[in-house]
């Protein structure tokens, strides 16, 4: 009777996965729905605006990426870039010049800094050297369509948006890690964003897109309050929010070259990005146990072998898995190719699993050739660390 029992109460928890799936059919139903896209296409509103790049050496097919910004449909722009002398960058940005005169790009160099985060110093010193109030700032490795500006800049017409963040798909996926990684973000970490969002509202930035003014970013302190802390994107969304403005996240998305050379190469990223959150947000990190399932499903099945419930549980897994796809990568970001990784879902899931735990082993990561631990909030260099 007892064993019964504890069954019967596990077996109820293997469930609470699709209580979250069914949670985010909903939040991304009702992040599409809306008609907010318009508003960048019909507005006059096109402040004279500054993009901001920091750049550290060349992602794959750097050039295309920094050439749609000198085809966008915005009547007064200019393109700051801020790279190291010797950066392998510079003759692409030379190039750039020259390829298109009547865009304006000025090229700065990174002040003395002391900051753990090296592209954050970069950010501060873009800040600080923008000609003009407005600024779009994402990473390098981001390509954009001649309606970008338009896009991201509208909202902030609006009284209380203080930032607009947008979401990223691949701009063509050529391995099977791209096809996993694709599947992963749309199906996993945009269903988390969405789901987020509608309980709590935006407050985090992605750094595919920050849109916002430089009085804003001076409200809290500036890249130069987050030179030492790690995901700066995200922190600064949150500094905006809690000086009371709204974050726009738009159902528009950005395109990105993927870089992941192995699979290997993807688990590493991801696992220096989770051991990031379970350092900022534990009990949410925590909580994504019961987001997970894919192994919920399994233990079901082994906790209780039968027919009726495989079929319950591991056909409620895959019909809301490829639901929740199809809502957000098919219908609502309009990437329609993503069908052929469909297959791939249940092995970003077992992916997943694995750099959830492997996220409560690492307490390091990784970044830029050097290794930085995470102490109250900021990084640390290792070698630092150890001195002390």
């Amino acid at each position: 009777m007892f064993l019964t029992v504890i069954s019967r109460v596990l077996l109820g928890i293997a469930a609470l996965p699709f209580v979250y799936y069914f949670l985010v059919l909903y939040s991304s139903w009702r992040f599409f729905h809306r008609p907010i896209l318009d508003e960048g296409r019909k507005s006059n509103f096109t402040p004279p605006a500054s993009i901001l790049k920091p750049v550290r050496g060349l992602d794959p097919e750097a050039y295309e990426n920094f050439a749609s910004y000198c085809r966008q449909d915005y009547p007064e722009y200019e393109i700051v870039f801020c790279v190291d002398p010797g950066d392998p960058a510079i003759p692409l940005i030379e190039k750039l010049k020259r390829d298109f005169p009547a865009c304006e790009i000025r090229m700065i160099s990174p002040a003395a800094s002391s900051a753990s985060n090296d592209k954050v110093a970069k950010l501060d010193q873009l800040v600080h050297q923008a000609r003009y109030e407005y600024v779009v700032i994402n990473d390098s490795d981001v390509r954009v369509a001649p309606d970008y500006m338009r896009t991201v800049v509208a909202p902030l017409a609006r009284a209380g948006v203080g930032a607009v963040t947008t979401l990223y798909n691949s701009a063509e996926d050529k391995t099977v890690v791209d096809g996993i990684q694709s599947i992963g973000m749309i199906s996993d970490m945009y269903a988390g964003i969405l789901v987020a969002r509608e309980l709590d509202g935006v407050k985090f930035a992605l750094g595919e897109t920050i849109a916002t003014t430089r009085t804003l970013l001076a409200e809290f302190g500036g890249y130069r309050a987050l030179e030492n802390r790690p995901a700066d994107d995200l922190l600064v969304g949150r500094m905006i929010a809690e000086q009371g403005h709204e974050v726009e996240l738009l159902p528009y998305a950005v395109q990105t070259v993927p870089d992941y050379g192995s699979m290997r190469d993807l688990f590493l990223k991801r696992l220096r990005w989770m051991v990031v959150m379970r350092h900022m947000r534990p009990w949410g990190h925590l909580g994504l146990l019961l987001t997970l399932g894919l192994p919920w499903s399994i233990a079901a099945v082994a906790i209780h072998p039968s027919v009726a419930v495989a079929a319950g549980y591991l056909g409620a897994y895959i019909a809301l898995r490829i639901a929740m796809t199809w809502m957000i990568g098919i219908w609502g970001l309009k990437q329609a190719s993503l069908w052929k990784s469909v297959p791939l879902i249940p092995v970003w899931d077992a992916v997943a699993v694995a750099i959830w735990v492997g996220s409560f082993l690492q307490n390091s990561l990784r970044w830029r050739g050097e290794d930085y631990l995470i102490r109250d909030g900021r990084l640390v260099q290792a070698s630092r660390a150890a001195g002390e």
